[in-house]
């Protein structure tokens, strides 16, 4: 290794260090990494929840996340496998109302994600606008745990139609379809999309009607997270005008319910992936009208408050997701280089170039030693002893490793040691003339 090299070591090392501490520091305010893989509680393989995980999979395999999908019965399993602290869920859907923070408040929402219409099929020999009207009947209400359960027993609960006369059974899907088909119950109530199997059955099915509620605003104001929706005459079918008047809806929303410790870079790419899914028109929803910050019964997360308010974070708008993670996550590291490494890195050249002339300028106290002593009377030998004394010097300096940068200062030391030895030999003329004047 050169002398320069080392000189440049000494100049970079305390630097060095000094950073490394730094980034070491920082590091321990590093997010971890998101994990690779989320797990989804959804619903039954034929509903809507199944199928929009489906979508919600092959969105985020494009990011290399691994959505692993969880079948449930419904809403109420969905939020129990959520606030369990031990379970792997991490994310669900959710129907609005069959939960909320006050009894589950390590859950927070995404948002809502699009209607969820109740249909209230019915035999009746006429038209029937409560639910009142259903007193005495045998009501499918939805299997046990089902979102659909919750609302449809709230609903009968305020209608005073839980007790007999009124027959409920645990009944849902195709199965409380085909009952009501076959006349074994007089009525159900089904949470469903309108493209469902269940509701394309049902709406032309003879001596089956769908109730519109007359009373559908004052269950709004009663359960907040219940909308009203309107049904279009002709909708399903345009020649045989089916149904054959606007029909009057409750809906509840879909909501996307998270645990509150999901890492924000998931939370993000399940919001963006919520956008890409839910941000069509459909039958009740407008264009650009979810996924959206309605859900009442939990709260926002804070990546959704403020993807609503200002959209997807600044990185992840130019950046692949990975990317943007990384660097959201190195950002940290980051603010030692810069409020402390840089500056740091600015005084090597000086410390370098100090280090270079030191070397140079500590022969300088030689030679004002030389140059001091021959500010005195000195005899011939002892000015011959400071021309050798002055020949050791610019041996040693001639004999130093310079960079090309600093060559300067060798040269001009080199004038320097000049100077003082002209005045050396002038000095030791005079004594050689002194001495002759002496003799003669």
């Amino acid at each position: 290794m050169t002398r320069n090299t080392r000189d440049l070591l000494f100049a970079l090392t305390p630097a060095v260090l000094i950073a490394i501490a730094a980034i070491a520091f920082a590091f321990k305010f590093i997010r971890p990494a998101p994990p690779d893989t989320l797990v989804i509680t959804t619903g039954a393989p034929d509903g809507a929840y199944y199928a929009y995980a489906q979508k919600y999979r092959a969105i985020l395999a494009r990011d290399r996340v691994k959505l692993e999908l969880r079948l449930s019965a419904g809403s109420v399993e969905n939020l129990a496998r959520l606030a369990d602290p031990k379970g792997a869920v991490d994310v669900g859907f959710v129907q609005g109302g069959t939960g909320n923070a006050e009894r589950m408040p390590g859950l927070v929402s995404l948002g809502s994600l699009y209607y969820e219409p109740l249909w209230i099929f019915y035999r009746a020999p006429r038209e029937l606008t409560t639910l009142r009207g259903l007193r005495g009947m045998t009501i499918a209400v939805g299997a046990e745990n089902s979102g659909t359960s919750a609302l449809a027993l709230e609903l009968l609960e305020a209608n005073q139609m839980r007790q007999p006369p009124t027959q409920i059974v645990a009944l849902g899907g195709l199965q409380a379809a085909d009952a009501l088909v076959e006349g074994t119950v007089g009525a159900g109530l089904f949470v469903a999309a309108p493209d469902s199997i269940v509701v394309q059955r049902l709406i032309k099915a003879p001596g089956i009607r769908l109730m519109s509620l007359d009373e559908a605003d004052a269950y709004t104001r009663r359960l907040p997270y219940l909308s009203r929706v309107v049904l279009p005459k002709g909708v399903f079918d345009l020649v045989e005008r089916v149904p054959d008047h606007d029909v009057v809806l409750l809906a509840s929303t879909a909501n996307l319910i998270v645990k509150q410790d999901l890492h924000p870079a998931l939370a993000y790419l399940l919001l963006r992936a919520a956008n890409e899914v839910h941000s069509e028109p459909r039958w009740f929803e407008r264009r650009g009208e979810f996924p959206a910050p309605r859900d009442a019964d939990f709260p926002l997360s804070t990546e959704a408050q403020r993807y609503y308010k200002s959209g997807p974070p600044f990185l992840q708008r130019y950046l692949p997701y990975w990317g943007a993670n990384l660097v959201d996550r190195l950002w940290v590291m980051l603010l030692p280089i810069v409020a402390i490494a840089f500056p740091l890195f600015r005084l090597v050249p000086p410390l370098y170039r100090w280090r270079i002339r030191s070397r140079i300028y500590r022969r300088y106290a030689r030679l004002k030693e030389i140059e001091l002593d021959l500010d005195e009377k000195r005899t011939a030998p002892e000015l011959k002893s400071m021309l050798e004394r002055l020949d050791q010097i610019e041996t040693a300096v001639n004999r130093l490793s310079t960079p090309l940068a600093y060559s300067e200062n060798l040269y001009v030391f080199r004038q320097h040691i000049d100077l003082v030895r002209q005045r050396i030999l002038a000095r030791l003329s005079q004594s050689a003339l002194d001495q002759g004047v002496q003799r003669t």
